[in-house]
């Protein structure tokens, strides 16, 4: 087995990057549509039983969550005398904060507490790859598992999550991940595939758990500190994260052994420009966010911001007094999309006048 390499810098995965995408370019002399189609027929893996499977877990997560949030969260937050619009959103981050923690939890386990050396050595993700190869069970449960709940998000996202100004950018990123999901397994990039998990869900562990200490710090008619301290810092922590996971970590681990490396352990391998693709797609999606997260940082450090708040659900409800709620089942922009108005995700603060 290779000696492990150095991770590079952000000049050698741009110039070794570029260099492999165009190398790749000038040798597909057939590039087309015939080329693809016999390229999945020739290596795509996935069973009826296997697609069967994730379809039934998604459904089971839907029921599941059903369930917790009627008979745990709902209960849990008018047990706490939560004030009426952080106890409707309260069970949608519990829920979350649930999942995201037990997935990374499993994918941290699979990278550090197993021979795989998929983080240590992000090359080693494409080493002794053939089409159609098993897929260990170890990683089969976490593809399982992910794939089915981005299928339960999309149908979540639009029939069951409070609808907020960045849903449809939501529903785009769950369309483009459970593609990823869903195309990596099928064609046995699988170990590529639980680096990234590992790499994304540490932020959604810190931003519902943030988002829980929003909606706790004023219950029972009563301001709490405590959870206030917590929010803050865990406002920091998921900027400094979101960074280092989503902006450092993926690219010259990930988009490196995609772009560069895989070329050299697997000279022919399938779909490569439509799987890197992908990646970049998530990429771009995140240095999105991150602008309003430095946008959101800069107004803190500025002192235009003096209290951590999610404003998204408080200006769907402004709009709901001119446009009406939104029926289950049917989607209603709010009127902020219909005036041309900047979308922005995740955690902001209100501006005390």
């Amino acid at each position: 087995m290779p000696r492990p390499e150095p991770m590079p810098g952000y000049g050698q995965l741009l110039q070794r990057g570029y260099q492999s995408l165009a190398g790749a370019v000038r040798s597909c002399t057939d590039c087309g549509w015939e080329l693809s189609r016999r390229t999945w027929a020739e290596n795509a893996s996935l069973a009826w039983s296997e697609t069967l499977l994730c379809l039934l877990c998604a459904i089971g997560w839907t029921l599941l969550r059903r369930a917790a949030s009627g008979c745990l969260f709902r209960p849990f937050g008018e047990w706490c005398n939560l004030q009426p619009k952080d106890a409707a959103k309260m069970p949608e981050s519990a829920w979350k904060l649930l999942f995201y923690t037990l997935s990374w939890s499993y994918s941290a386990y699979l990278l550090f507490f197993t021979e795989y050396p998929f983080f240590h050595d992000p090359p080693s993700v494409f080493y002794g790859w053939e089409k159609g190869m098993d897929v260990p069970t170890d990683i089969g449960i976490a593809y399982l598992l992910q794939g089915s709940f981005y299928g339960h998000s999309i149908y979540a996202t639009v029939y069951m999550d409070a609808w907020r100004r960045d849903s449809i950018v939501m529903l785009i990123h769950h369309v483009v991940t459970l593609m990823l999901i869903v195309f990596s397994y099928t064609f046995r990039f699988h170990n590529v595939g639980i680096l990234v998990l590992f790499l994304h869900d540490i932020s959604d562990v810190q931003l519902e758990f943030t988002k829980l200490n929003v909606y706790f710090k004023h219950r029972g008619g009563i301001y709490h500190r405590l959870n206030d301290v917590i929010s803050d810092l865990g406002c920091l922590t998921f900027s400094i994260s979101w960074f280092w996971f989503r902006l450092y970590w993926f690219p010259l681990k990930v988009l490196y052994a995609t772009c560069h490396t895989s070329l050299q352990s697997v000279p022919n391998i399938p779909f490569y420009f439509f799987f890197n693709a992908l990646l970049f797609a998530l990429t771009l999606m995140n240095v999105y966010w991150f602008l309003y997260i430095v946008l959101f940082v800069a107004k803190v450090l500025t002192g235009q911001m003096q209290e951590v708040n999610d404003v998204r659900e408080y200006d769907l409800e402004e709009s709901e007094k001119t446009t009406g709620p939104r029926k289950v089942g049917e989607l209603q922009l709010p009127k902020s999309w219909k005036e041309g108005k900047h979308l922005k995700n995740g955690l902001i603060k209100d501006k005390r006048l």
